[in-house]
């Protein structure tokens, strides 16, 4: 069985909630339908009366007995902002309101506040728009400083393993991280891929050195985020500097790295030093290797908020609800 078939038996029937922020779009709407009647989630649709109706229209399905929340009109909104205003020094409930009351802003509040497991969206937002809802809203979690994002990576045949899956990072969020971004980035990918992959990770720092072939100022960030990473947590099976076939590929990694690994060669997460080769990275495997790329996931933050791609599908978004809430339901996110 696949990752999302064995998260979608755990989730079904369980009436998780899954706050949908982006109303406005006819594909939020198709999937809240579909998350209702295949009882994978209990959706709730943020948005105006006259978005929601005409992403109705366009979507061709109904919302009936799913429930909707304009955030100007919600009975919660003050409480929201006085929950919000709290935690801040110096601002007025009228400011706060006028920052809970964003959509965006109005469904990290309701993870926030317990009154949903998660939020998911992304499709009608820009990235930097959610991240800094989430970081506003449900914070980062304990020690993490830098949120990022991760993609699940299905390949087909790997080497002859079906269905191979990794965790590739971070291709969606930071551009050129320092080395203590980079190793915020490694332990966040850890701690994911414990949650989605259910194995203990191996992680990877990617170069285009191998164990010191060659030099540079990104291979010596590298070194450091790899220490850096060490120290914070010495019983990671963590790894580098690695050229990416030494990472993943037995018989090279035999070949390159002398000394011993628990990494070389078996990584199930990847992480790429910059977001140019993450996000070319993934997209390459996606269509030369006819990879399924799940995400991009958030992560880092304190409670479970997650990003789509503005291309996402209808499927894209119900496979993202049920890979969220599927580490819910054991005890993952805890």
């Amino acid at each position: 069985m696949d990752i999302i078939s064995s998260f979608r038996e755990k989730v079904q029937g369980k009436n998780l909630t899954v706050v949908l922020p982006e109303g406005r779009d006819e594909r939020i709407i198709q999937a809240a339908r579909r998350l209702k009647d295949e009882k994978i989630a209990v959706p709730i649709v943020l948005g105006t009366p006259e978005q929601i109706e005409v992403s109705i229209e366009r979507a061709g399905v109904t919302l009936d007995d799913i429930e909707t929340i304009n955030p100007k009109e919600s009975d919660k909104l003050d409480a929201y902002a006085e929950s919000y205003r709290r935690q801040r020094e110096g601002i007025s409930q009228a400011v706060a309101r006028r920052v809970v009351v964003k959509p965006l802003s109005f469904g990290g509040m309701m993870v926030a506040e317990g009154d949903a497991n998660t939020a998911v969206a992304g499709v009608d937002s820009a990235t930097a728009s959610l991240i800094q809802a989430g970081v506003l809203t449900v914070g980062l979690a304990e020690g993490i400083k830098t949120p990022s994002s991760y993609f699940l990576m299905v390949i087909p045949n790997f080497l002859g393993e079906k269905d191979k899956a990794f965790i590739y990072a971070d291709c969606a969020i930071n551009i050129d991280p320092s080395a203590e971004q980079l190793a915020d980035i490694a332990l966040a990918s850890a701690l994911s891929a414990r949650r989605i992959l259910d194995q203990e990770p191996r992680v990877a720092l990617l170069s285009f050195s191998t164990r010191g072939s060659a030099s540079g100022p990104s291979v010596d960030k590298v070194r450091k985020a790899l220490k850096i990473a060490r120290d914070r947590e010495p019983e990671l099976a963590i790894d580098g500097e690695f050229q990416a076939d030494s990472a993943i590929v037995p018989r090279v990694a035999a070949k390159k790295v002398k000394d011993a690994s628990a990494v070389a060669g078996k990584a199930n997460v990847i992480i790429f030093p910059d977001l140019n080769s993450g996000n070319i990275a993934y997209k390459l495997t996606q269509y030369m290797a006819g990879a399924q790329a799940i995400g991009p996931f958030l992560q880092g933050f304190a409670k479970p908020i997650t990003d789509l791609s503005r291309g996402a599908t209808v499927e894209d978004v119900i496979s993202t609800v049920i890979l969220t809430l599927g580490q819910l339901v054991d005890g993952r996110m805890e």
